[in-house]
């Protein structure tokens, strides 16, 4: 029996990935420890509680968590509606963190700001694998850990608005005209965007579900302008797989976002690319570059920056990392998960194989795992930490007994013919339907599933016509 086996696994994040790999490690009999930065579980879910996930809730509850809540008399949710952020916190991670056999073991206002091993830096080698790792927190406090799981996500580092890769000129100087992805449009924030010009930028889906928000404040405030911006030539990736899709809410998102652009209700531009940002009085001036080298400058009052998440690995710069050096995510998972093969429903089972690293116990899991890649949903994070937990047991024919029951996108493939017209190319176009919004991936860290309100669709602001070839 080793040293380490007294340290607990510290796990890092009280989000839905997190939760559920403090309930396999109990299971397992494993002491632990979850780390989170918030002040509550799900801190970084509550932030867009607004948005209605697109995967039903028998996709969203880890099966080691259900069976704690079920021993403690839990009332599950109608397994096959689609929650919001805030009824995953209130109605699933909540109730969980506040279980006798999680609670004494989740600590609230603690911020990792570093991961070592004790007594060795990146350099050392003798040694390494029998020495604790040893988490610093941002308040100097340390802990000592047989091992660490890493489920902080996402949420908190996104991809800059510039192109290239590199922040447009002037854009953090514009700050104060920019916003996070998901702004509550209709809710909490719509004073911002009623009435104004709204520039979105992203082709994903949070930048749909934005667009279809901002589309129905504007039938309520016809002052409301909507430009969409994206830097493909075609929007096909964006619309999706339509009825094709597996998941009814995820197909009608791009369905109704269609029907916007093609009635006008939403102006979209293609080919597009910020270049510069330079405020004007209350407004801000947006240079932008075409694919053919044109420049041209359009005025908007606020722009949001759905242009993704990327993973912050700084913490763990003292260890010894193999990370794909496109993806940002562990060199045999990158190709897996790859968004110009795989969509969301095509990843293929992965687990603690893909997910080791050189550096011996410890495991970036959930959405931070995917690196850049778009096509994370809870349940691939769940099933990621149920076989790392069982790795961490010794237990490695169950760790290597990987399985994946994903909900398929109902599209082609990743690269779409340049065309905002026609059918999808898996089938028919479908019909108009009243449908819901939804988001992808697992914001947290993502979107974890995907987000909205149900609401009727119209010949006014409301809904959308088929889909395309693609999705992530």
């Amino acid at each position: 029996m080793s040293a380490l086996d007294d340290l607990p696994v510290v796990v890092i994040g009280a989000g839905p990935v997190g939760l559920a790999a403090a309930a396999h490690l109990h299971e397992r009999g494993l002491p632990f420890t979850v780390l989170e930065a918030g002040d509550t579980a799900g801190a970084a879910v509550r932030q867009w509680g607004h948005v209605r996930v697109f995967s039903p809730w028998r996709y969203n509850i880890d099966p080691a968590a259900r069976r704690l809540l079920d021993d403690a008399g839990w009332v599950a949710p109608d397994l096959e509606a689609l929650p919001t952020g805030a009824e995953l916190v209130d109605d699933y991670l909540q109730p969980l963190a506040e279980l006798p056999q999680l609670k004494p073991r989740l600590r609230y206002g603690a911020r990792v700001e570093a991961i070592s091993r004790l007594g060795l830096d990146r350099l050392r080698t003798a040694g390494r694998d029998s020495a604790p790792f040893l988490v610093r927190l941002a308040d100097g406090d340390e802990i000592l850990a047989r091992a660490v799981i890493d489920a902080s996500g996402t949420w908190g580092t996104p991809n800059v608005l510039g192109s290239s890769g590199l922040p447009a000129r002037g854009e953090r100087q514009s700050a104060a005209y920019l916003e996070h992805a998901l702004p509550d449009v209709l809710g909490g924030d719509r004073d911002r965007f009623a009435g104004r010009h709204t520039l979105v930028v992203g082709a994903g889906h949070s930048a749909a579900n934005t667009l279809l928000s901002l589309a129905e404040l504007a039938a309520a405030e016809p002052s409301t302008e909507v430009t969409w911006a994206i830097r493909s030539a075609s929007p096909a990736r964006t619309y999706g797989g339509g009825d094709a899709d597996a998941l009814p809410a995820r197909g009608a998102l791009g369905s109704r976002l269609r029907e916007h652009v093609d009635a006008g209700r939403i102006r979209l531009l293609t080919g597009f690319s910020v270049h510069a940002l330079t405020p004007t009085g209350d407004r801000l001036a947006v240079v932008v570059r075409h694919t053919d080298g044109g420049e041209e400058s359009i005025t908007v009052d606020r722009i949001v920056t759905a242009t993704g998440f990327r993973p912050d690995h700084s913490i763990a710069a003292e260890l010894r990392l193999d990370l794909d050096p496109v993806m940002g995510a562990t060199r045999a998972l990158a190709p897996l998960i790859d968004p110009n093969e795989h969509s969301c429903g095509t990843v293929p089972p992965h687990g603690v194989d893909e997910l080791a690293h050189p550096e011996a116990g410890y495991y970036a899991v959930g959405m931070k795992s995917y690196g850049r890649a778009p096509t994370f949903l809870m349940a691939t994070g769940y099933e990621q930490v149920r076989s790392v937990v069982a790795a961490l047991a010794g237990d490695w024919q169950a760790a290597r007994d990987v399985q994946l029951d994903l909900p398929g996108t109902g599209v082609c493939n990743s690269n779409p013919a340049d065309s905002t017209g026609g059918d999808s190319c898996c089938g028919p176009a479908p019909s108009l339907e009243p449908a819901g919004k939804g988001l992808a991936t697992g914001i947290s860290g993502g979107l974890l599933a995907a987000p909205l309100n149900l609401i009727t669709l119209n010949a006014a602001p409301a809904g959308g016509q088929a889909g395309g070839c693609c999705g992530s």
